[in-house]
């Protein structure tokens, strides 16, 4: 008997119509359209910006802080998108990055330089991913509660090592870096290191088996199980990336500030969750972009920067912020009911 070879199936498990663009072709359409809309969004509120301060807005020094400030905020995002695109969240960012800076300004650590300073900042940001990926990963912890739990905790070891003062910075090879005389062709050096790790997150998202094992878990961990991926070692590495990029944002503010304080990335986990979500990242996993995320972070710092030119208030400031956020997850809710 005469065995039929059964035809091709798309993602959803349909057989694609004859003349049928593939899907992947959709998905890159929409993740262009999501693009585009950001940039769109990004050009008005320059124009805005443009319109309300045109002398203030559109000085060099004034986009080399947008961009600055954007910076240290955006290298804590992309390892927050790592995280949640494959379906977790990390709430203790903000305050592993307190960690992580007033670790690294203490006397004894500021003995040993410029070396010392940027080690102890990433080292205690990976540690602290290691103790969130552990728990998540091997001891079955919601990441909600295990990062919830290290954001307490970091924040009350590090106002310990501080004893609520503030750590000035002593070593001149680090402040040096955040004088405008370390500027590259008129870009501050924490630009660079920004557009560095997002170049890294892009390719490591896109172009590599991490990246697709990343998707994978997000959009549904059984099946990437059976596939054959590690689930548990994979979210290990996901919480080890983001206290990575934790300890180098913690090095960054460091630089910026000239200090270390406990107070350090006050409010940074929501900053971050904010702008992958409206760059296009699933808070369900399994879909989102560094670029939208980037686009994001830029998003916010230029509203702040629009709103603080404008003497406006902050609570107005996290009143808009609140407002796109909601306005971001209904338009991803209504996407995901079209496609």
């Amino acid at each position: 008997m005469t065995q039929h070879a059964s035809p091709p199936r798309d993602s959803t498990g349909k057989v694609p119509s004859a003349g049928a663009p593939p899907a992947w072709r959709g998905h890159l359409a929409r993740a262009d359209v999501r693009t585009l809309s950001l940039l769109g969004v990004l050009a008005v509120l320059v124009l805005i910006g443009g319109i309300t301060k045109p002398d203030e807005f559109l000085d060099t020094r004034n986009l080399q802080l947008v961009l600055t400030q954007a910076s240290v905020i955006g290298v804590v995002t992309v390892g927050m998108t790592f995280v949640i695109i494959s379906g977790g969240i990390d709430l203790s960012v903000g305050a592993i990055v307190a960690l992580a800076s007033v670790w690294a300004t203490t006397v004894a650590t500021q003995e040993y330089g410029f070396v010392g300073i940027l080690f102890t900042a990433v080292i205690v940001g990976v540690g602290c991913g290691l103790v969130n990926g552990m728990l998540i990963a091997y001891g079955a912890m919601v990441p909600f509660i295990a990062t919830l739990a290290m954001l307490a905790s970091a924040r009350g070891l590090a106002l310990q090592i501080t004893d609520g003062k503030t750590q000035i910075v002593t070593i001149p090879s680090v402040l040096d870096l955040g004088e405008r005389d370390a500027y590259v062709l008129g870009i501050p050096p924490l630009v660079m290191v920004f557009a560095v790790v997002t170049i890294i997150g892009w390719l490591v998202l896109n172009r590599t088996t991490f990246g697709r094992r990343t998707v994978a878990v997000g959009g549904n961990a059984e099946a990437a199980r059976l596939a054959g991926i590690d689930v548990r070692r994979q979210r290990l590495y996901l919480y080890l990336l983001s206290g990575l990029c934790c300890g180098i944002a913690a090095f960054l503010l460091i630089i910026l500030a000239g200090s270390g304080q406990n107070t350090n990335g006050n409010l940074y986990e929501l900053d971050a969750i904010a702008a992958a979500i409206i760059g296009g990242t699933l808070l369900s996993g399994g879909r989102g972009t560094i670029t939208g995320s980037v686009l994001g972070v830029l998003i916010f710092t230029t509203i702040t920067n629009i709103f603080a030119l404008n003497n406006l208030q902050s609570d107005v400031q996290q009143i808009a912020k609140g407002a796109i956020i909601v306005a971001a997850v209904l338009v991803q809710r209504r996407t995901a009911s079209t496609t």
